[in-house]
């Protein structure tokens, strides 16, 4: 009798420990890894974009329950790792996630070098890779290569084509000469977009007087600056990253580079960068732009509520929206099968704070590449795929 007694309690705690272990596993919170500097050259630029763009995402989601997938709600725990902006550290951090910290689920880097270094450790360990801030006309061979790739921000020839195309307009109706100063940082980004750029600049019609490139983190930018005021422009074009972009119109305000176009690639579309140069900042050209809605400006207040974070007019209202498209997939698989995840992206289009979100062929293909400063907004002047454009205006001094 004392037996069974003891088998029947055994039984009954083995039971009880299954049963706990299944309603612990139902609710489990889903483990994302997020990679990205947090030191280094481009963590001013992951500050604004890369990470609260994440936090916003996670509080959002967990405030609401959790992701809805069919064992029931999931809230979510971010994992993050800085990379220093070092591409070795970005590969290792995310094998770590993958086959240490066993992340659901891995966000793709900050950079467009740091995203091609990384998309084998994305395959290798079977993770959609989201590439949320990459250009690179690479892209159709990439995603050919690698079937769990995705691109959100376009190609370089598209930004590169666009800006030439404004420029041109510009140039045709008599408002600017056919002088151009152009400058690039020297890493795959800015590389990529000079290379681009100068065919479309010459069959376009104009003569690229000033061609310079030079090291990402270079702290001293006024020989730089003084180079291109001295080729005599009335165009300036800069493939910058955000330490950069800053310290140009910096140099370009002291030195008073005064030319009738000054464009500038990421960070010129930051709040910050308004905010910083105020009246300076009025008619400069940068990547991205918006077309404002409500449903963005409410995005931006509730980013400032939870972040404290002023982002930015390009990659974040981006970043978000894509975070949409992948809750949606999420659930809509009811599940964090990878496969069926991926499987869900090629075949589905989403609904965003971007508007419609459609990632079918593995790219983006509606997206403004080209944004200006116009009375303390940065306003989409062009893009692909997109209407709304705002008309683009001459830069009045500084």
């Amino acid at each position: 009798m004392q037996k069974r007694t003891f088998l029947t309690i055994a039984a009954g705690a083995a039971l009880a420990a299954v049963i706990g272990i299944g309603t612990a596993s139902a609710h489990h919170d889903i483990k994302i890894g997020v990679v990205g500097p947090k030191t280094g050259p481009l963590a001013a630029g992951a500050a604004i974009t890369h990470f609260p763009s994440f936090k916003l995402w996670a509080h959002e989601i967990n405030e609401a329950g959790g992701i809805k997938l069919k064992d029931g709600r999931h809230k979510i725990k971010l994992i993050v790792y800085d990379d220093r902006t070092n591409p070795g550290e970005t590969i290792k951090a995310i094998q770590r996630l993958a086959t240490q910290d066993k992340a659901d689920f891995i966000m793709a880097p900050y950079g467009t070098g740091f995203n091609l270094a990384t998309a084998p450790i994305f395959d290798k360990y079977g993770y959609p890779q989201i590439a949320l801030a990459a250009v690179s006309d690479k892209v159709d061979a990439l995603v050919k290569r690698f079937p769990n790739l995705f691109f959100v921000n376009g190609t370089t020839t598209q930004y590169a084509s666009t800006l030439v195309n404004v420029l041109k307009k510009l140039k045709d109706e008599g408002k600017i000469n056919n002088r151009v100063a152009v400058v690039n940082v020297g890493d795959t980004f800015g590389i990529e977009l000079a290379n681009a750029g100068r065919p479309l600049f010459k069959a376009a019609g104009f003569d690229i007087v000033y061609d310079k490139s030079y090291p990402l983190g270079t702290q001293d930018l006024a020989p730089v600056i003084k180079g291109a005021k001295a080729s005599n422009p009335d165009s300036f074009v800069a493939w910058s990253y955000p330490p950069d972009t800053f310290g140009l119109a910096e140099q370009a305000k002291i030195e008073g580079l005064n030319v009738k176009v000054y464009y500038s690639a990421v960070a010129t579309a930051f709040q910050g960068f308004g905010k910083k140069f105020g009246k300076s900042a009025e008619g400069i050209i940068g990547a991205g732009g918006i077309r404002y809605s409500p449903e963005l400006r409410d995005f931006y207040k509730r980013m400032k509520k939870v972040t404290g974070v002023d982002v930015d007019f390009w990659g974040s209202p981006n970043y978000y929206a894509t975070l949409q498209a992948i809750t949606q997939t999420f659930e809509a698989v009811g599940s964090m099968d990878r496969k069926a995840f991926t499987k869900y992206m090629k075949t589905h289009t989403y609904n965003t704070i971007m508007g419609l979100y459609d990632l079918r062929n593995q790219k983006l293909n509606q997206l403004w590449t080209v944004g200006q400063w116009q009375n303390g907004d940065f306003n989409g002047v062009a893009g692909i795929g997109i209407q709304g454009a705002k008309p683009v205006m001459l830069k009045k001094g500084w």
